[in-house]
């Protein structure tokens, strides 16, 4: 019979116990985590872009906007908003005020200086100068502008105005109609 000695045991079981931990860890990582959209920066939507064509959802915002802070939580938090969009769109996070260049579509935009502070050119002209926090702007397979939408949406308000954008009706109604389509079909389904 040969015996072990018992350190030599405890050292192969923690080993052991620790590779395997190392590796749930790397697992659970590696999944995104459900209720939360996987915002990329300007230069990673464009890279990805680049390769699979896709309309770009871009949530203008600012570091001291309550209301950005609220609908981060409130509305891009909620389940099946965060899974539609980073299943339709790939989603950017713009603060509005970066003092970093950015190129997008082939022009350097940068930020610029106010008295008041300042803001960063590509959040002008993507909200079509006005600068309201937040701002969600919605482009389409081209990196065109479709529509920036202002201020804050609670997540049944923004769930109908990115199924509007997301699924094409922008281009087959106007939005009273495509509202009134909706609101039926959200009736029907609640059995009302």
């Amino acid at each position: 019979m040969i015996t072990v000695p018992l350190p030599l045991l405890t050292m192969k079981y923690l080993a052991a116990t620790f590779s395997g931990l190392l590796f749930l860890l790397t697992a659970v990582l590696a999944v995104p985590a459900t209720g939360q959209i996987q915002w990329l920066s300007w230069e990673e939507a464009q890279a990805r872009h680049a390769k699979e064509p896709r309309k770009l959802v871009v949530d203008v915002y600012t570091d001291w906007c309550g209301f950005c802070k609220k609908m981060e939580k409130a509305t891009f938090q909620h389940p099946e908003i965060s899974e539609y969009i980073n299943r339709n769109f790939y989603p950017v996070k713009f603060n509005a005020e970066v003092r970093e260049d950015i190129t997008f579509k082939d022009r350097v935009f940068k930020y610029v200086r106010t008295i008041s502070g300042g803001y960063h050119e590509l959040a002008s002209e993507i909200t079509f100068g006005r600068l309201s926090f937040p701002t969600v702007v919605f482009f389409d397979e081209n990196l065109n502008v479709i529509q920036p939408v202002p201020g804050f949406k609670d997540a049944g308000s923004f769930e109908k105005i990115m199924h509007f954008f997301g699924d094409d009706f922008y281009r087959k109604m106007p939005w009273k109609k495509y509202e009134m389509i909706y609101e039926e079909q959200i009736s029907r389904k609640s059995g009302n």
